[in-house]
């Protein structure tokens, strides 16, 4: 069982940050290099990274028959345009399995399904998600999957909700599937050790070892232009958002940890600065560089006699005035 200190922890305030770390998550410029890899992993597709994908929006409002309608928040749901147009909505837990969490999913795609249901001479068309979990912590009541049996008048339907259990993920599953989406939560899979880490120096440092790690690969991966340096910084970030959350109560792995990626965020963000200034001299080197090869052109040019300032202008790229003023230069 997970130390009790853990399981008092404030769900509401980490559902509320996972929800946070999902949307960041899928806001990336090209996020799809983090989301379609999951979504192949959990649904068995075979997505190859170059669909289309089109995000919608989280806020639901449930009709209330008695009550003000209720808004819902989901964590992300949004479309892939491969051969056929798949919907998807994947939502975050970290709590014990109770039923309830079965209900608000079921609450959540229905909604989703009528926010964009047809209706076509009084025939209402909806169109549930491709729906799954992510549960961030693993107990023994955790199933490998959810299931709704919904009974209509026409006939039942029955279907999966399939969960992904995050803590199962080894950082050999995460980088050779292409997983980086998991490398917040991956934290997740020590947090039953964290009393151990805080009190056991080495411990520490081997699990510090494993953060360096995800560092040194996050850096090979930028690279080699699979993520771009602005992935790579959320992904830092978020990872020092989701350890700061839980180990609240140990000190030493927040300042180990925590701490390393903090520097790391702080280092990727003067390396992204720096490198935009070096790419910033060489365009203007370049700029100025193309204008003085202009301007000993029209030197030269004037300098032989044989062409009028507009013929001059005209085969330098100079404007005519630039070539005047080079030419009372010439004659002063």
């Amino acid at each position: 069982m997970l130390p009790n200190v853990i399981m008092r922890m404030n769900q509401s305030a980490l559902c509320s940050l996972v929800s946070r770390q999902v949307k960041s998550l899928s806001s990336i410029n090209d996020c799809r290099k983090l989301i379609i890899p999951v979504i192949n992993e959990i649904f068995g597709e075979t997505y190859t990274g170059e669909e289309e994908i089109r995000f919608f929006p989280n806020e639901h409002f449930l009709d209330r028959q008695d009550e003000a309608d209720k808004e819902r928040i989901t964590d992300t749901n949004f479309t892939v345009f491969g051969k056929i147009p798949k919907k998807y909505h994947i939502e975050c837990e970290s709590s014990l399995p109770d039923g309830k969490i079965t209900v608000r999913l079921f609450e959540y795609d229905a909604q989703i399904a009528l926010d964009e249901g047809e209706v076509t001479e009084e025939t209402l068309t909806v169109t549930f998600p491709n729906t799954a979990v992510l549960y961030l912590r693993t107990y023994q009541k955790t199933p490998d999957r959810m299931k709704y049996v919904i009974v209509t008048p026409g006939g039942t339907v029955r279907y999966d909700v399939p969960i992904m259990k995050v803590q199962t993920y080894s950082l050999e599953d995460i980088f050779g599937k292409g997983l980086l989406m998991l490398i917040p939560f991956y934290i997740f899979s020590h947090e039953k050790g964290f009393p151990e880490y805080n009190s056991d120096e080495q411990k520490l440092t081997e699990l510090k070892a494993e953060y360096q790690e995800i560092l040194e690969r996050l850096d090979g991966l930028e690279r080699q232009g699979v993520i771009g340096a602005f992935d790579k910084r959320t992904i830092i970030e978020l990872s020092g958002d989701v350890i700061k959350e839980i180990a609240q109560k140990y000190e030493n792995v927040q300042k180990g940890v925590g701490d390393m990626m903090s520097g790391a965020l702080i280092e990727t963000e003067a390396r992204t600065i720096l490198n935009q200034g070096i790419k910033q001299g060489i365009k203007q080197g370049k700029s100025q560089g193309i204008s003085e090869t202009k301007t000993q052109t029209a030197l030269r040019l004037l300098k032989r006699g044989k062409l009028t300032v507009e013929e001059i202008a005209e085969d330098t790229g100079l404007s005519v005035a630039e070539v005047e003023q080079l030419a009372g230069l010439q004659t002063v």
